[in-house]
């Protein structure tokens, strides 16, 4: 039985971001929506919770049906809530007292600490700040539920989890699912939407399964396209010569023919549309040689919190050209305390450290906090050494920033033009070593691949925290995972194993 229908649905302006969207969901079934940043998954999102007014096409829910709908970001007024608060506001007023029961039952099935129960979203980590969105939309028992970005900020343990829960108590609850993540994706969808202005598919299968049939899809399309065109020219080429024929020899009916032909090549041509091409922008890297083997040695490093609490000790590393390390553990292990030692030290010599001089840094903070909010990208391209104007416009529009995207505050840009546009000053720094906090955050599925295929070109020499599975998967050399303080160098990555070693 259907919960939700959309029929025609569409949204054009200023730019075309889908139509003729035609579907219906319900129960058991969940819908992943992949599309390039900016391509319109979380304006679907809010059109089908109300929250936006499409420009064409409908939305129908059964009678009585209520949708939960789970945005990317914590909104202001709940920072200051704690965390079992902010659940029991979102119950109806009349409800609050006798059955906050319901706040303990949510809140277990997320597997919630005790010691996090009672303090403030704005003290908690994202990825709590995250299932706390959904724990607070869970609780008001909603018929379906609308994911945007759900895996952002969670480590791997948390990403297990949310799995389980989807597969388990909510696994017959109707879900649209946006995201970028590939493996939660195949984890946890039963269909896959791909999300596109022109004409999007929609196939019956998780996505690898369904990307692998797209490509099929897009290459008989294109072939088709190709058939076409060389058909319309054949008639057109065939009306012509009637045409001269007809002319000379004074022929009506040669000319009549030759005026049919040139009507269903236009009849044809109508029908051919240019093939799908992604326009997310291109993300490339760029690195300088060095003569060094070792480019950093640790020995007998203590890491320590900001508040110089212990975090966890490491005895001997050294970190030598093309090593690709990746730092595997849970959320407050240190792993981002360790990136941040890491590139103090670049400039500040630090006890255990030891830096080689032909070393250039390349760092990317996962809030992208290295960009300056009130520069424009414009101006922050166009002002490094033998850059320009005319050359940032170009580099910018490369990675997929329009003109007008360009000029506008980098503070009000979206999650993924900030990414894009942090990667590409990484590029224009030309470094030898990379130190890459959670790159892949608010990147979309084109743009890291593009970057998995980058650092695996260049070679790169990095250090790099992820908890994106198909990429850590893809690109990691080296994993060391740190666990209850004890900091240790592991074979590779195992999707199955314990979750203290996951990324």
């Amino acid at each position: 039985m259907a919960l939700i229908s959309l029929r025609d649905l569409g949204m054009v302006t200023p730019r075309p971001l889908f139509q003729n969207l035609t579907f219906s969901f319900g129960p058991g079934d969940r819908i992943g929506i992949v599309a390039a940043n900016g391509a319109g998954k979380s304006t679907l999102l809010r059109c089908i919770a109300g929250e936006s007014e499409p420009d064409m096409g409908s939305v129908t829910l059964s009678r009585g049906a209520t949708l939960g709908y789970v945005e990317q970001d914590v909104p202001p007024g709940l920072l200051g809530l704690t965390l079992a608060e902010t659940l029991r506001r979102a119950l109806p007023p009349a409800q609050r007292t006798h059955e906050a029961w319901r706040v303990g039952a949510v809140l277990d099935e997320f597997a919630t600490p005790d010691t996090l129960r009672d303090r403030p979203l704005a003290a908690l980590s994202g990825g709590w700040q995250r299932l706390a969105l959904l724990a607070r939309i869970w609780i008001t028992q909603p018929d379906a539920l609308l994911l945007d970005e759900p895996t952002n900020h969670l480590d791997a343990e948390k990403i297990a989890l949310l799995e389980r829960w989807i597969a388990g108590p909510a696994a017959r609850t109707p879900m649209l699912i946006a995201s970028h993540d590939r493996s939660f994706l195949d984890a946890c969808a039963t269909r896959t939407l791909f999300l596109r202005p022109g004409t999007s598919r929609l196939y019956a299968h998780p996505y690898t399964t369904a990307r692998a049939l797209l490509a099929d899809d897009d290459a008989a399309q294109e072939r088709q396209q190709a058939k076409g065109a060389k058909e319309v020219t054949r008639l057109r080429r065939n009306a012509g010569e009637l045409r001269n024929i007809g002319v000379n020899s004074g022929s009506d009916l040669l000319q009549k023919k030759s005026m049919q032909l040139r009507e269903r090549a236009e009849r044809l041509e109508a029908t051919l549309r240019p093939a799908h091409r992604e326009k997310s922008g291109d993300i490339r890297l760029a690195s300088r040689t060095t003569h060094a083997k070792i480019l950093v040695e640790i020995r007998d490093l203590a890491v320590t919190s900001p508040n110089a609490d212990p975090l966890f000790h490491i005895e001997k590393l050294d970190i030598r050209v093309g090593d690709r390390l990746v730092l595997l553990g849970r959320n407050g292990a240190g792993k981002s305390q360790m990136i941040r030692l890491l590139r103090h030290a670049m400039t500040t010599p630090t006890p255990g450290l030891r830096i080689t001089p032909s070393l250039v840094l390349g760092h990317a903070d996962q809030g992208m906090a290295h960009l300056p909010d009130g520069h424009t990208p414009h101006g922050f391209i166009a002002a490094r050494p033998g850059i320009g104007d005319a050359r940032a416009t170009s580099l910018l529009a490369g990675v997929g920033l329009s003109v007008e995207a360009q000029h506008r505050p980098i503070g009000r840009l979206s999650p993924g033009q900030k990414a894009r546009l942090g990667l590409l000053a990484l590029r224009l720094t030309e470094p030898n070593f990379y130190l890459l906090d959670e790159p892949t955050n608010h990147v979309d599925i084109p743009g890291q691949e593009q970057l998995e295929t980058e650092l695996l070109a260049q070679g790169a020499t990095c250090v790099l925290v992820s908890h994106d599975r198909s990429f850590v998967q893809t690109i990691g050399t080296r994993f060391l995972a740190i666990d209850r303080g004890q900091a240790r160098e592991v074979d590779g990555f195992e999707p199955g194993g314990d979750p203290a070693y996951q990324t």
